[in-house]
């Protein structure tokens, strides 16, 4: 037996009462920042490195967590994004879902307590069905998950091709001498999510056009606009938009397979490069290690190595006085031992790494701050 989501009260978020609103909380990127006592030079030096990783066209990739989004930061990325101070941006699936909703709503996060008991946390009409429609789509023309989204957010449209159109393209695609089996599983899964049952989330061909009005603040967009790299990383059911009846598996696994073979390909390029990493205690580090070791298994095989890189990390969890990046791990009686992130990250062989223990806010705005000056 399986749950079915079709019997679901979906409720319009409209009648959602959100805990943050976007105009309220965004964080001006020319505000001043609070200073960060006593590591004022390593964000100096991180600075330095961006810059220099920019003049040699090496990737400068940030992987964050949805609290940086959460906390109002979305300006300031956008401008890191627009100024090229980011050469690819990587998050989860909580953080393209916050973004998406400030974007479209304005406003996002709810009370998860009087929620869930309530039955109704996450189950939200707009947020689950554009955004998995928005997967489906992208799926049918193998395209990544943050590009699917970050093209809604900036055409402020869904194109869904016509039923019959979709049939002779998989026939063509069969008829192939190679076939391109991604792009036929994708535009199976869009056939059948079109002919659905359920008349209440039934898709119909054609253009659905979603106003967002609030997509100045939206770094998916940014990224979009700008044409660099945007992957979200999901777990399965993790986020809320897989209670939705538009929800598809297929849609998501090759959205998502085509954003980490992206992200391994920037990873590939890391080599004089900067990897940061924002508060993401689990994705960060493990899409990491694993695309560090493909990129390196390849560059190997071509004489050559990715190992004069800088990786910095921001979190605010306590690590005590045990210094990072030394290539000595902490003994399992101190409590740095179990920043399981912290010691991925310390394993990765790069040139240097820094753990910066702050609140994002304050390490973000500073850093922006830093390359500003140091772009002058």
């Amino acid at each position: 037996m399986s749950f079915d989501r079709t019997k679901l009260n979906i409720l319009p978020l409209s009648q959602r009462k959100s805990k943050s609103d976007i105009e309220k909380i965004a964080i001006n990127p020319d505000s001043i920042p609070t200073p960060i006592n006593g590591r004022g030079e390593i964000i100096d030096r991180v600075a330095a490195t961006i810059i220099q990783a920019k003049k040699n066209k090496a990737s400068i990739i940030l992987a964050f967590g949805a609290h940086l989004i959460k906390n109002g930061l979305g300006l300031v990325l956008r401008r890191m994004i627009q100024e090229g101070f980011v050469t690819h941006l990587a998050t989860n699936g909580a953080g393209s879902i916050h973004d998406w909703e400030f974007a479209f709503h304005g406003k996002s996060e709810e009370d998860v307590r009087d929620n869930i008991q309530q039955g109704q946390f996450g189950i939200w009409e707009e947020t689950g069905k554009y955004i998995n429609l928005a997967l489906l789509v992208g799926a049918s023309q193998v395209k990544g998950y943050g590009e699917s989204i970050a093209e809604l957010i900036h055409n402020d449209q869904i194109s869904i091709p016509d039923r019959n159109e979709i049939k002779n393209e998989i026939l063509r695609l069969l008829t192939d001498e190679i076939p391109n089996a991604k792009q036929i599983g994708g535009l199976v899964d869009l056939l059948s999510a079109i002919d659905g049952a359920d008349e209440k989330y039934k898709i119909q061909s054609g253009e659905i056009h979603l106003e967002h009005p609030f997509k100045k603040y939206s770094f998916q967009e940014a990224a979009y606009s700008s044409k660099i790299p945007i992957t979200i990383h999901p777990g399965f059911g993790y986020d809320i938009i897989y209670a939705s009846p538009n929800n598809s598996g297929a849609a998501i696994g090759r959205t998502a397979e085509v954003d980490w073979l992206k992200f391994a390909e920037s990873v590939a390029r890391l080599e004089g490069g900067v990897f940061i990493s924002i508060g993401s205690a689990i994705m960060s580090p493990m899409i990491f290690e694993k695309a560090l070791s493909m990129a390196r298994n390849v560059a190997k095989q071509n004489r050559k190595k990715i190992e004069n890189f800088m990786i910095v990390v921001n979190d605010i969890q306590d690590s005590g006085n045990w210094q990072w990046g030394t290539g000595i791990e902490p003994p399992n009686d101190s409590p740095a031992y179990y920043l399981r992130f912290c010691k991925t990250f310390d394993r990765m062989g790069a040139r240097e790494m820094h753990y910066i223990c702050t609140d994002n806010r304050t390490f973000f705005l500073n850093l922006y701050h830093c390359l500003k000056e140091k772009q002058k």
